[in-house]
C-alpha cells in the first residue's frame, strides 16, 4: 500500500441533505436491505403508529446524530427523526412547517460544509433507516432509499442483475446528496454522470399554503412543472426544493429486462496506485506531469474510446505528505486496455523524468513507481473506496474548494500550486490538491439537458486539507484558502467560467464563494455551481418551495 493512499481522503462528495424511502412491493435483490413497506403513501393511515425512531438530546445516541464526517460542523436539535416511510417524512416536515423550526436532513453525513449541522438545525431527518435497493417493476425502474449508501447501491445492482451507477468511490457516501448534485466516479467517463441515468424521484414538498405531501417527478411526466422538479434533482444539489424520498435508475431509452435497464458493470477491472516520492520531484517535473496528466484527458476525450473510459485521480499532495500519487481505473474488457494503461502510466513517469526497471503485471507494464492490480469490479470498488484511512474517517475536520477546468491547467495555474504545495508553514499532512478526470461519456450531454452546467470539463480539482485538533483549523484553512486565491488569482480568487475555468462542483460546496473577501470576481456564487442554469432552478424553487422551507447557506434562493 503507497504512502500516499494512507495518507489521503480522496474524494468526498457534497450535501447530504435530499434523500429517500423504502418501498413496497418491490423486486429485491441479494444485498437489498428490509421492504419496510413505505411505498408512496402521502400519509399515516389513521390510527397507525409511527416506526420512525426519535432521539432526543437525553438519548445516548444523541451525540453521535449530531455531526457528519466533517467534525468542524456541529448542530444540537430539539430532535432528531429517523423515519422508515415516506409517510413519516411527510409527518416530520409536517411538524417543522407547524411549529416553524428549521429543518435540516442527513443521508450519508459526507457534506463538507454545514449545511446539515448548524446552530439553526432544531430538527434533523436522518435518513439511515430508508436504505433499501429493489427493482420496481411498477416503475420498471431500480428503486434506490435515499439513505443507502453507494456500497448499498453497488452491491445490489451488481450482485441482482449485474448493472451499476457510475457513482463515487468513498463507498459510505449517501446518495442523497451525492445524486441530487451530479455525483461521479470512476466508471463516469465511460458512463456519464449519476444524474445521466436518474429516471424519477419522490420528492417531500411543502405548498404556499404549508400543505406537506409527496409527489414523484420524472424525466417523462406528463406535468412539466414534475419534469422541471425532476430536472433540478439532476444537479441542483440537495437541500433547496425538498427531501427526496426515493431515487428510480433506468438509462434513458433502455427497455427489456432489469439487467438491460443500467449499464453492466465490467466484469473486471485495472486498478493503479502511483507513488512518486516528493524528493524525486522537481519543479519542471511537476509541471511536466500535471500538463501531460490534462493533456492526455483532452486527447482521450471520445466517448465509447478505451482512451475515452480511462479514470485517473492525480493526488498533488503537500510536500510534507512524502510523494505524489495517482489512482488509475480501466474496465479490462476494452479493446487494448492493457496497451492503453501502460503508455498512460509511462507517460506520467516520463514526464517527471523517472526511468526505472519495468515489469508486465496481467499484461500491463509497470514502472517502481506503479502498482497494477487485475480485480473483479465488485472487489475493486470495495477495495478502493477503503484503501485511505482518512477516507472512511468521521473524526476529521476538514476544508474543500473546487474548479472545473476545460483545458490543460495553465502553467501560471501549475505555478501557484507547485508554490503553495512546496510552502513550509507546516499544513497537514493530508493537505493537497486533487485532480480528477472528467469528460468522455460526461461531455455527451448537453449543459441544460441536466442542472449540470459543465459538461465539457475535462477535469475537477479539490483543493482539500484534513486534519483532527481544533487547535489546527486555523492554519489548514489558511492554507487551502491562501492556495485557491493564487492559483485563481487572474480571476477575482475563484475558477470563473471562461475559456479555461468553468466554475465550481455543487457536491463540494464552498461557503467562501457567497464571502466578497474570498470572491472578488464579481460572479455571483450561484452562477460559480449553476451557471446559465440558475435562473430555472430559481423557477423550480419558487414552484416548489414558496415558504423557502428546505434551505442553506448556499440553497438555490426564491
Amino acid at each position: 500500500m503507497t504512502n500516499e493512499m494512507k495518507r489521503r481522503r480522496f474524494v468526498g462528495t457534497g450535501s447530504g441533505i435530499a434523500l429517500a424511502t423504502a418501498a413496497g412491493g418491490l423486486a429485491g435483490a441479494p444485498g437489498a436491505r428490509a421492504d419496510d413497506g413505505g411505498g408512496a403513501v402521502p400519509e399515516d393511515p389513521a390510527g397507525a403508529r409511527s416506526t420512525a425512531v426519535t432521539v432526543l438530546p437525553a438519548d445516548p445516541r444523541y451525540p453521535d446524530l449530531t455531526s457528519g464526517m466533517n467534525q468542524r460542523w456541529q448542530a444540537r436539535p430539539d430532535k432528531i427523526v429517523l423515519p422508515r416511510t415516506t409517510a413519516e417524512v411527510v409527518a416530520a416536515v409536517r411538524e417543522a412547517v407547524s411549529t416553524g423550526k428549521r429543518l435540516s436532513v442527513t443521508s450519508g453525513g459526507h457534506c463538507f460544509e454545514d449545511f446539515v449541522f448548524n446552530a439553526d438545525v432544531r430538527i434533523n431527518l436522518k435518513l439511515s433507516l430508508m436504505n433499501q435497493v429493489a427493482f420496481d417493476p411498477a416503475m420498471n425502474a431500480f428503486a434506490v432509499g435515499g439513505g443507502a449508501t453507494l456500497l448499498d447501491v453497488y452491491e445490489a445492482l451488481y450482485e441482482g442483475w449485474g448493472v451499476t451507477i457510475p457513482g463515487g468511490i468513498c463507498h459510505s457516501v449517501g446518495v442523497g446528496g451525492h445524486i441530487t448534485g451530479g455525483g461521479f466516479g470512476n466508471l463516469s467517463r465511460q458512463y456519464g454522470l449519476t444524474v445521466d441515468h436518474l429516471h424519477a424521484v419522490e420528492v417531500v414538498v411543502v405548498a404556499a399554503n404549508g400543505t406537506v405531501r409527496s409527489v414523484v417527478a420524472a424525466r417523462d411526466s406528463a406535468d412539466a412543472r414534475l419534469r422541471d422538479l425532476f430536472w433540478a434533482h439532476t444537479g441542483g444539489g440537495g437541500g433547496s426544493f425538498g427531501i427526496v424520498t426515493k431515487f428510480w435508475f433506468r438509462t434513458p431509452g433502455a427497455t427489456g429486462a432489469p439487467e438491460n435497464l443500467l449499464p453492466k458493470a465490467p466484469s473486471q477491472v485495472f486498478l493503479t496506485l502511483a507513488n512518486w516520492p516528493w524528493e524525486k520531484v522537481t519543479q519542471d517535473g511537476f509541471g511536466r506531469l500535471v500538463t501531460y496528466w490534462g493533456r492526455w484527458l483532452e486527447q482521450n476525450n471520445t466517448a465509447g474510446t478505451t482512451g475515452g473510459s480511462l479514470y485517473s485521480w492525480l493526488l498533488l499532495n503537500h510536500r510534507d505528505s512524502g510523494a505524489l500519487g495517482a489512482v488509475v481505473q480501466l474496465d479490462a474488457s476494452l479493446p487494448d486496455a492493457p496497451a492503453v494503461l501502460s503508455d498512460f502510466l509511462a507517460g506520467m513517469d516520463l514526464a517527471l523524468g523517472l526511468s526505472s526497471t519495468t515489469r508486465r503485471s496481467s499484461g500491463v507494464v509497470d514502472s517502481a513507481y506503479t502498482t497494477t492490480r487485475l480485480l473483479p469490479w465488485l472487489r475493486g470498488t470495495r477495495y478502493i473506496g477503503s484503501i485511505s484511512p482518512t477516507q472512511l474517517d468521521p473524526t476529521t475536520r476538514s476544508i474543500h474548494k473546487s474548479s472545473h477546468l476545460r483545458t490543460v491547467t495553465p502553467q501560471r495555474q501549475i505555478d501557484a500550486m507547485y508554490r503553495n504545495l512546496t510552502s513550509t508553514d507546516g499544513p497537514s499532512a493530508l493537505t493537497g490538491i486533487v485532480l480528477s478526470a472528467s469528460g468522455g461519456r460526461i461531455a455527451s450531454v448537453p449543459p441544460n439537458a441536466t442542472a449540470v452546467a459543465q459538461r465539457d470539463a475535462i477535469m475537477k480539482t479539490n483543493f482539500e486539507s484534513l486534519w483532527y485538533d481544533t487547535r489546527d483549523d486555523a492554519r489548514n484553512i489558511a492554507w487551502v484558502r491562501n492556495a485557491f486565491r493564487d492559483v485563481y488569482a487572474d480571476t477575482g480568487g475563484v475558477p470563473v467560467p471562461n475559456g479555461v475555468t468553468d466554475g465550481c462542483y455543487i457536491n463540494y460546496p464552498d461557503g467562501d464563494l457567497s464571502d466578497p473577501a474570498f470572491n472578488t470576481s464579481g460572479v455571483p456564487w450561484h452562477d460559480l455551481y449553476w451557471k446559465g442554469n440558475y435562473a430555472r432552478l430559481q423557477q423550480v424553487k419558487r414552484d416548489w418551495d414558496p415558504r423557502n422551507v428546505f434551505q442553506h447557506r448556499q440553497s438555490v434562493r426564491l
